[in-house]
């Protein structure tokens, strides 16, 4: 049974720390921390199986706070219950470099499983993780070892479900019968600027009821009790749905001046401190853990360790009685590509003429074949992006192996997912559909940047050369856009042995994510071998055509465009280079030598080809150079007209370029 008094003590005294951590910085938001409290208490308190000595054990729960405003919740129970994150870190609170940031960010601080703060986000990321869970335990256990069993928990406010990312999650999770995964709504009746039936007016229950989830309502959600009987009750459910609880909860609970108002919710209410302490039983004392919070907690922490021996036990046999599974695995966890995943690619004819989208579908059945940790989903469009991998199956409640998401018309929870895949570990998570819809999952794909997540985009239709469907389909300033966002990389391959380059380059990192913006239209097949173009793909950069007399002149292309700067160096002459720049990023991480080596600062003249805006050209072109691009929308007609129509042929090249002198 739970110890219900002494989980009500560490609520009040979690609802402490949070008032003189955002007091001391005076900066941060109260109301959650405040209001949520027993429902912290009940989950690291009684039901999540964790490990604080050891946060990435792979045997854990998972919990995502997606109300990342209110992340001196998380940082409270994490430090109550034994993580590596001492009360001096709290007393940092959104300080430089400090364990404790503003919103809780992956890798950051330990226990924290995914960067929230963008609302919405943290309950796809969690239905990701769901995912995760369940392709893993579809892949490793057997009959006799059941290794991947764990549960997802999300925290989520009004201001989450609001999010349309969150609805799409839902929508998926519901139709994919995600029974691993529990929604808790801290339902407060409260947004940030007012009362949420300003702005709000539908049942929740209901909705989620209509997505295919089991709901039950809680009333007393200040109840540590009551909140633990709900969540118990629901991960012991048999319905074979996700479960949704909606948790009535009073915001600011403690500071009676503000609680159950909008004020509450991001109130640090200072002057109310000393007298809601005195309300709550606590002393007039800074960062106050009472011995017998601190007790309880190393005894939970103790007890854990001993729960986690059996599953250890469990890991052990399974690996014994399963090696080369255990070495899949192994492989799978460390997220890297093996050393000669470039290889595994097959040439292509050398007068091969593809769509690099095609090109593409080709190198992704080669490595998915030689990284069974990749899956891939898609936003209703296998047909066109060609990102299915052949023989894996569809994820489905029946076949939960399957390789092969569909994601539905839901880019932006797709995204989210993807993250949630990538912050969970053991698959390494990939994704498509039309670049210019690159702006519905823009936010996913900043926060999988910031966190350091190795996600790939496959990103089709990635020009003009779309065609007849017209400027709302032709993504002119999608890549620049992309480009601009840090620790992205964006390949813009030309051909099917760059294509082949860029999905290697794109497996092997594991820092980030990468982008594959791939053509629709055919493409012709470059000059020179195929492993020069492949490791030039790799690189970012590379001398595509070099010049046969002194060098006068450079043109730079990428994707599509190479072709045509290839076409116009054979009118301009022997002192003309051609360098393909699919990467700007992976260019610019080589040393100084290699890209001077490429781009010979003391060559001036140089004219820049894409199919896009010219924004950022100058940095490669120079004050002399010239950027050849589209900077307007495009329109609807055969896409080689269009490309005509808008200047982009070599024949402006080759004009650009005698401009030049």
């Amino acid at each position: 049974m739970p110890n219900v008094e002494i989980l009500h003590q560490a609520s009040n005294v979690a609802r402490g720390l949070a008032m003189d951590a955002v007091h001391a910085c005076s900066s941060g938001h109260l109301g959650l921390p405040l209001g949520a409290a027993e429902i912290g208490a009940a989950l690291y308190g009684e039901i999540l199986r964790h490990d604080p000595a050891d946060p990435g054990w792979l045997g854990r729960d998972r919990f995502v706070l997606s109300a990342g405003h209110g992340s001196m919740f998380l940082y409270a129970w994490l430090h109550l219950s034994g993580y590596s994150l001492p009360l001096d870190e709290l007393k940092r609170f959104r300080q430089w470099e400090a364990k404790t940031p503003g919103h809780p960010e992956f890798h950051e601080t330990p226990g924290v499983e995914a960067t929230t703060g963008p609302l919405g986000q943290g309950v796809a990321n969690a239905v990701g993780h769901a995912v995760a869970a369940k392709m893993l335990a579809a892949t490793y256990n057997t009959p006799e070892h059941r290794v991947f069993d764990s549960t997802i928990f999300v925290l989520a406010g009004d201001g989450c479900l609001q999010e349309g990312v969150a609805s799409e999650a839902a929508s998926f999770a519901g139709h994919q019968r995600l029974d691993n995964l529990v929604v808790l709504y801290d339902s407060n009746d409260v947004t940030l600027d007012a009362m949420a039936n300003k702005s709000q007016s539908e049942d929740a229950c209901k909705r989620f009821e209509s997505y295919g989830f089991e709901v039950s309502r809680v009333e007393a959600g200040n109840d540590v009790g009551a909140v633990i009987a709900a969540i118990e009750s629901a991960r012991a459910s048999t319905s074979g749905k996700p479960r949704f609880i909606e948790l009535k909860t009073l915001i600011g609970k403690g500071i009676a001046e503000v609680a159950g108002t909008a004020k509450a919710h991001g109130e640090g209410g200072a002057k109310f401190i000393p007298a809601a302490k005195k309300s709550l039983g606590l002393p007039d004392t800074h960062f106050f853990v009472s011995d017998e919070v601190r007790a309880f907690f190393a005894a939970r922490k103790t007890a854990l360790a001993e729960r986690r021996k059996s599953w250890d036990a469990t890991y052990a046999a399974w690996r014994a009685a399963n090696p080369a599974l255990a070495t899949q695995l192994d492989a799978a966890l460390t997220g890297r590509a093996p050393a000669d995943l470039v290889d595994s690619i097959p040439a292509f004819a050398a007068d091969a003429k593809l769509a690099t989208r095609k090109a593409g579908e080709a190198a992704l059945q080669a490595v998915a074949k030689a990284m069974p940790s990749l899956m891939g989903a898609c936003a209703d469009l296998y047909g066109s992006t060609f990102n299915y991998i052949a023989g894996g199956g569809d994820f489905e409640p029946a076949t939960r192996a399957g390789r092969n998401v569909r994601a539905g018309i839901r880019e932006h929870a797709m995204g989210a997912i993807m993250n949630g895949i990538a912050y969970h570990g053991g698959l390494r998570a990939s994704g498509a559909t039309f670049l210019v819809f690159a702006d519905y999952l823009r936010p996913s794909i900043r926060v999988a940047s910031l966190s350091h997540l190795p996600v790939v985009y496959v990103f089709t239709h990635d020009s003009v050369g779309v065609g007849e469907d017209g400027p709302t389909h032709q993504p002119v300033e999608t890549v620049m856009g992309l480009r601009v966002i840090p620790n992205l990389d964006v390949l813009r391959p030309a051909d099917p042995e760059e294509t082949a380059g860029a999905w290697a380059a794109a497996l092997e990192r594991t820092d980030g994510p990468t982008v594959l913006a791939l053509s629709r239209q055919a493409v012709p097949m470059l000059p020179g071998d195929a492993k020069t173009r492949r490791e030039g793909a790799r690189r970012g950069g590379y001398v595509l055509v070099k010049e046969t007399a002194a060098l006068e002149r450079i043109l730079i292309a990428t994707g599509s465009e190479v072709s045509l700067a290839v076409a116009a160096a054979k009118e301009l002459g022997g002192g003309t280079r051609v360098v393909s720049l699919p990467c700007w990023e992976r260019f610019e991480r080589q040393d100084a030598a290699y890209q001077d080596e490429v781009l010979p600062p003391s060559c001036t003249a140089r004219v820049s080809i894409e199919a896009g805006v010219t924004l950022g050209w100058r940095a490669w072109v120079g004050s002399r150079g010239k950027a050849i691009g589209i900077d307007r929308f495009g329109a609807s007609a055969p896409g080689g007209l269009v490309m005509e129509k808008l200047g982009i042929t070599a024949q402006a090249v080759v004009d650009a370029a005698r401009a030049l002198g």
